[in-house]
Formats: C-alpha cells, structure tokens, sequence
C-alpha cells in the first residue's frame, strides 16, 4: 500500500508567511512603510477627484466666461495639498521600506553567520564553502527583495479599494472596467507564478554551484598553477555558468512575457473607458470631469500594478531563497554550545581521559570502536598509528569538533559535553598538521583575541614565541613582527607556519595541548627542542607523532590500530608488539628526512612498509 505525498504549498501560501515573519520580526518600519504606502493611496485618488472637480468647475467654465479668483486660488491649493500629500506619502513609504529591508537583512545574515559558528564541524565538512556563502549572500538578498515593493503592494489594496469607491460614486460602467482589470492580473499572476517557481528554484542552487567552483578554484590557485588545469577550471566553471544562464533565461523569457501584461492591462482598460466614457457623455449621464477623473485614476493604477507586478515577480525567488536560509537556520547547534549551566573545571593541571568512545562521520562507517585510555595530568603522550587509523578523530573530538556516538571525553574528569566551549577552548588547544593563518601581520596572527583575554599581553606573546622558536626566524623577516604574511601565511615555509599556529595555542596558554603531527615540517633540531620547552607540569600534551625521534620524547605512547587502542606504555615496552614495532622501525628514516616539507609523504611511506611488516610477522 502506497503512502500519498503531502501536497505541495503554492507560493502564495509560503510567500503569505513570509510577508508575515517580515512584519513579526520588524513591526515598525513595517507598518510606518505600509501607513505611507495608504496614504500615498488615498492622496493619488484625492489627486483624481481634485482633477475631475477643476475640469467641471474652473476650466470648462473658463472656456465659457469669467471663473472667480477665489475659485482658482481654491484649485491651486488644491492640487498644491494633494501633491504635498503624494510627496510626503512617497518619502515616508520608500524611507521605511528601506530600512525594513535593511534590518531583515541584517537579521537574516546575522542568524545565518552566527550558525555557521554554531553548528557542528561536520557540517561544514559536507558543503563547499561557495553555497555556504551564496546562502549567506544571494539567498538573503533574494529574500529581501519582495521587501522594496511589498508597502506598495499592500497600499494597492487600499488604492483599488478608493478607486472603485471613487468610481462607483462617479459612473457605475467605470466600475464595471475596473472589475474586469483587476481579476484579469490575478489570473495571469496565478499563471506566472506558478510556471516561474521551478525555474527560480534552480537559479538559487546554481549561484551556489558557481560560488562553490569559483571558491575551489580560487583557494586552490597553487594546484591549479603548478597542476596546469587552469583549462579544466575554466570548463568547470563554463559548465556551472551555462547552467545557471540557462535557467535565469527560463526565468527571462517568462518575465518576458508576464511584464507586458502589465502594460496593456491598464491600457486597454484606458480605451474601454474613453469608449465607453463618450457615450456616457453623449447620453448625458456623465460629465467630463467626471470621465476625467476616471481616465487619470485608471493611468494612476497603471504605475502601483507595475510595482505590483514586480511583486509578483519577486514572489517565487523570496520564496525559494528563505527556504534555503531556513535550511541553515533550523540546523541543530553542535553539543554543549547550548549547555545551561555548565560545568566548571577545576584548577590547576588538568588530565585527559577518554571512556569506551565510539564515533562515525556517517552510521555505516564507525571510526573509533570503543577507545579508552588515561593521561595524568603534565604526562606527555604520544599517538601512534597509521594514517586512518583515528588519530585526528580523537583529536577532534577532545576538542569538541565533534561528539562521540557513544562514550564520554573527560578533561580534569569533568566530562567535555559538559563545558561550556569557551571554557573548553580556554583549556584546550589543538594545533593541526596544516595551520592556517591569517592574512594580516605576524603579531596579529598569534594574538588575535587572546589579548583581550588577560593582561600581560606582550610578556605571553614573548613567551610563546620563544617556546615555539618563532623568535629564531624573526629577525629574517622584512618588517619583524609586523610583516604580513599573506593568505594564509603563503610567505613563510611550511615549517615556519607551523611554529606560527603552536605559538598562537601557546598564547591562550591552554592547560592541555593536542598536537595533530604538528611539527612535521619542522626540522627535527628545532622540534626536540620545541618539545623540551613544552615539558612543564602544568601542561598535559597529546602529541600524534610521525618521527621516531618525536615518540621517544613521550612519557607513554598511546598506540592506535584500525580505530581501537592497540596499546597503551612506554616506547620501549611497545616494541614487544610485531605491529608497533614494524610501525616505527619503518619511521625511523623520517629522522634523517633532509626536507622536513616531505615528511608526510615519507611518513605514509613508512606506515605503507609498516603494513606490510606486520603481515610478515603475523604470518606463520
């Protein structure tokens, strides 16, 4: 038995609630845009009257004979108060018009951004960065759009509703040409739009297709250079383009064909009246003025049903693109962000301990099976294993990048998801393979906001420095600490970047470091006597480690295989083990690597050897 798929909403229904979330969320400017837009109503079919009332009282008449100077100083002022009244209406409708526009975007942006910081790691992981910012920039300005004409579009509720007041008291016929205009744009809306939405659907992914090959492409400038597919770039980006030209056509040529509606409807109802005006006149039961009014009233319609029509227009794209930014905004917080009341850690040197942790980027693929082990706190740890085997994964989730499936991660046996992250982040820092820096000076780069944090700035900043040897490489640098080191830090060598970020955790100083083989294109001189200098008791250190020479400096060594714990002691105690030894002996010829920037590549060499090693040994 098959189930039926719930109907799909029309875009009225979903664009209804959205004008409504639009009032909900700024009431203010809302309304003072819509009174404006009333007004603006009310003074244009007051403009009309006035008109028909002077061409029966002061212009016929002046034809004929003598007009009183009262009655034509009573006219200016007339047609001067309505005019005041449409200007002042006008500015007051499009000024708060404006800043609800403004405000929503604001309000859109913010939400959108402030999730971003808030959702899961994985979540970013499972987008191109360019649709997360096409959501953030086209979807917003796509939802804000039907705000510029939408006070004019429920002023023209109230004009229709003048005008056919005014109508009916001037000629019924007159009424009856506007009661056929008005259902006859509804019709042709209700065809528009629904033709129209599919096609503004697949605009919205397409900007975000074309964000997201731009973006890769830009951010990978030095692979596309040194690769030489820059022609393959340019065939991907050709292909994203021509598919959104293609259906931004689609939605053209309706727009094409919608848009002239609009200029004939209030036309052809322009002639029905003058034809039908003229025999009123000639029967005598209409006046001139009257016929007058009707005719400036009907060319007054015919700008609002323009903006009307671009409503409609806009309607489809709001509808497709809010959709889109609420498919951000409704995406669950990564744990703890949310945490009322948190926990508190307690002081002093904290220890690291994580119990039966077990974790999945997706169900069917499980990382970690049921990892558990102990660090004391000032111990130095080293992680061991071969590349996938879950090192950065447990990183990640001490960190709180990720929650474990099943398990708990407990930093000074308080458990992580019980912190607040600011308080996680004060005590822990992670330091990656790959550091990222910013575009600005070197002293920025390792301060950032650390030096709002506590006082003492420039005496952690030295400090740091020296721990991390970033002091060694300064005085080499143009400008010394103010050298800007470009998009993320293409100036300073791979080495050098990496002392960089360690400086930048060391200048938070957390109370346990995790370092994700983050000295693997430091020289090995220089990365013993950086870990030396991190050897402190109120420092706990985890440090995933590719070099030999970086496991003997370890207290213990934790020893990772295919997501478990294989084991856990001392280097030397491990060797006993076919597998860890055959794992180490084959990273022994990192220690002598003469380019520290290969060194991943030598290490997945080694654990390549490695592999083979401990098939050898568990044969029989």
């Amino acid at each position: 038995m098959s189930s039926l798929s719930p109907p799909i909403e029309s875009v009225q229904r979903r664009g209804a609630r959205l004008i409504a979330r639009f009032i909900r969320t700024h009431p203010m400017p809302t309304a003072v845009s819509v009174v404006g837009a009333v007004a603006f109503a009310a003074a244009a079919v007051g403009s009309t009257i006035v008109v028909g009332r002077l061409t029966d009282e002061l212009i016929q008449p002046a034809f004929r004979g003598h007009v009183e100077r009262r009655s034509i100083l009573l006219g200016v002022a007339a047609v001067i108060a309505v005019g005041i009244a449409r200007g002042v209406s006008v500015v007051v409708r499009r000024y708060f018009a404006a800043m609800l526009e403004a405000r929503m975007q604001v309000t859109l942006r913010t939400g959108v951004v402030d999730k971003y910081l808030s959702v899961p790691m994985a979540f970013h992981q499972s987008r191109p960065t360019g649709e997360l910012l096409a959501r953030a920039e086209a979807d917003v300005s796509g939802t804000t759009m039907l705000i510029k004409p939408l006070p004019f579009s429920i002023g023209l509720i109230a004009l229709v509703a003048f005008a056919l007041a005014s109508l009916i008291a001037v000629d019924w016929t007159y009424t009856l040409i506007a009661l056929t205009l008005f259902p006859t744009l509804t019709v042709v809306n209700r065809v528009y739009t629904t033709r129209v939405e599919g096609p503004s659907a697949r605009v919205q992914r397409r900007l975000g297709d074309v964000s997201a090959v731009a973006h890769e492409s830009f951010d990978g400038a030095l692979a596309v250079k040194t690769l030489g597919i820059e022609a393959r770039e340019s065939e991907r980006f050709a292909a994203a383009s021509a598919a959104l030209r293609e259906d931004r056509l689609q939605v053209a040529r309706l727009r094409a064909s919608f848009e002239p509606l609009l200029d004939v409807l209030p036309n052809l109802g322009t002639i029905a009246l003058f034809l039908v005006g003229a025999w009123r006149i000639g029967s005598g039961e209409s006046s001139a003025g009257e016929l007058v009014q009707a005719a400036t009233l009907f060319s007054i319609l015919g700008f609002p049903m323009r903006v009307f029509g671009f409503f409609l227009e806009e309607l489809p794209r709001a509808v497709v693109s809010v959709e889109r930014v609420d498919e951000v905004l409704v995406q669950p917080d990564a744990p703890g962000a949310d945490r009322t009341p948190p926990a508190t850690l307690p002081d002093g040197p904290l220890g690291l301990e994580l119990r039966g942790v077990r974790f999945g980027y997706d169900p069917e693929h499980t990382v970690l099976h049921d990892v558990s082990f102990a660090i004391a706190p000032g111990e130095r740890v080293a992680l061991v294993g071969a590349t996938g085997s879950g090192k950065s994964t447990i990183n990640h989730l001490t960190v709180g990048l990720a929650a474990p499936s099943s398990g708990e991660v407990l930093v000074g046996g308080v458990p992580a998801s019980a912190l607040a992250p600011d308080d996680l982040h004060a005590a822990v820092a992670l330091v990656f393979q790959t550091s990222f820096l910013f575009a600005m000076s070197l002293r920025d780069n390792i301060v950032l906001d650390a030096e709002s944090s506590s006082g003492g700035a420039d005496e952690r900043l030295r400090d740091a420095a020296h721990r991390a040897r970033v002091d060694r490489f300064i005085p080499q640098l143009a400008e010394g600490w103010d050298t800007v080191v470009g998009e993320r830090g293409v100036t300073l060598s791979g080495g050098q970047r990496q002392r960089v970020a360690l400086a930048r955790a060391l200048m938070r100083r957390p109370r346990i470091l995790l370092l994700d083989d983050a000295t693997s294109a430091v020289d090995p001189t220089v990365e013993a006597s950086i870990l030396d200098s991190l050897r402190t008791d109120d420092l706990t250190l985890l440090i995933v480690a590719h070099r030999l020479s970086t496991i003997r400096l370890a207290d213990r060594v934790v020893f990772v295989e295919n997501g478990a714990v294989g084991a856990v002691g001392t280097h030397d105690e491990l060797l006993d083990l076919p597998s860890y030894a055959a794992l180490v002996h084959a990273y022994e010829d990192l220690d002598d690597d003469s380019d520290p920037d290969d060194a991943t590549e030598a290490a997945e060499q080694a654990e390549a050897a490695a592999a083979e090693a401990a098939e050898q040994a568990a044969a029989p």
